[in-house]
C-alpha cells in the first residue's frame, strides 16, 4: 500500500467535488432530517444541491430518538415517505408508527447521495451573502474545527441561488440573516415549549420563503415562527423536508 497515493486520491476526489459545489442551486444548511430530505427531492429533480453539516455524524436529532432510545415515531403521513425511502415502519396503535432511527438516517443520507446530492461534514456556515439587503446569494463556510478552536481563519463562499435553513433548534443561518437586515425583514422568535400535536402540524406549515431567497424548514421553521417543539416525532420533519424542496425549486426559477 502507497500512503502518498491514498492521501493523493482522496485530497483529489475531496477538492473536485468541493470545487463543483462552490456554485450552487440550493444550498442546505444542516444535515438533520429534514435537511437531508429536502436534498434528496431536489437532487431527484436534477438541481444542484449540497448539504453543509457542521457535525462530524449526519442526521440530527433523528439518530438518538427520544431520549437515546433509537427509535423514532411518525404518523401516517410521515410513513408515506419513510415508505418511498424504503425504512421499515411498524404499526404501534391508533396510527402512529415506529421506525429504527439508525435505519431511517442511514437510509435518507444514502438515497439522497444516490440521488445526486453531495454531502460535507465538519463545515459550519458562520455567515451569508447578502447584495443590498435585498436577496440572499449564498453562504460563507468554515472547517467546524476552526470554530471549535477559536482561530483566526478566513471563511470561503458557497454561490447558492437558493439556501435553506434546517439547521433545529438554533434555527443558526436564519439568526445570522436576522441580524445583518434587521428585525424588520426578518425576526427569530424562538421555539415553545413542547406540545406534540401542535408542534407537528406548525412545523410543515412553518415551512417557507422569509427572506428572498431564503427558505426555513425542520425545527428552524418552529425557531423562527416561534411554534412548540415536538420531542422524538418526526413525521412532520420528513414532510417539512418535501415542501421545502418544492419551494426552493420554485423560488430558484425565479
Amino acid at each position: 500500500m502507497d500512503e502518498v497515493l491514498i492521501s493523493r486520491a482522496i485530497t483529489e476526489s475531496y477538492m473536485k467535488n468541493f470545487i463543483d459545489s462552490m456554485v450552487l442551486d440550493v444550498a442546505v444548511v444542516g444535515a438533520g432530517p429534514a435537511g437531508l430530505v429536502a436534498a434528496f427531492y431536489l437532487a431527484k429533480k436534477g438541481v444542484k444541491v449540497a448539504v453543509f453539516e457542521r457535525k462530524l455524524s449526519v442526521g440530527g436529532g433523528m439518530w438518538g430518538g427520544g431520549m437515546m432510545f433509537n427509535q423514532i415515531v411518525v404518523q401516517e403521513a410521515g410513513k408515506e415517505i419513510l415508505d418511498e425511502f424504503g425504512v421499515d415502519c411498524t404499526h404501534y396503535k391508533e396510527g402512529y408508527y415506529l421506525a429504527d432511527a439508525i435505519e431511517a438516517v442511514s437510509t435518507i443520507t444514502s438515497k439522497a447521495i444516490k440521488a445526486g446530492a453531495r454531502i460535507f461534514n465538519l463545515i459550519s456556515v458562520e455567515d451569508v451573502v447578502i447584495r443590498d439587503k435585498s436577496r440572499i446569494h449564498g453562504i460563507v463556510i468554515n472547517w467546524s474545527a476552526v470554530e471549535l478552536s477559536n482561530l483566526h481563519v478566513d471563511p470561503m463562499t458557497i454561490a447558492s441561488d437558493v439556501v435553506i435553513d434546517a439547521t433545529g433548534h438554533a434555527a443558526e443561518v436564519a439568526r445570522i440573516i436576522e441580524k445583518k437586515v434587521g428585525t424588520d425583514a426578518l425576526v427569530v422568535r424562538g421555539e415553545r415549549s413542547m406540545w406534540a400535536e401542535a408542534g407537528e402540524l406548525a412545523v410543515v406549515e412553518n415551512t417557507q420563503e422569509v427572506y428572498p431567497g431564503f427558505i426555513i424548514a425542520g425545527m428552524a421553521a418552529n425557531a423562527v415562527i416561534g411554534s412548540p417543539r415536538m420531542g422524538p416525532v418526526f413525521g412532520g420533519m420528513l414532510l417539512s423536508g418535501r415542501k421545502a424542496a418544492e419551494i426552493a425549486d420554485e423560488v430558484k426559477k425565479q
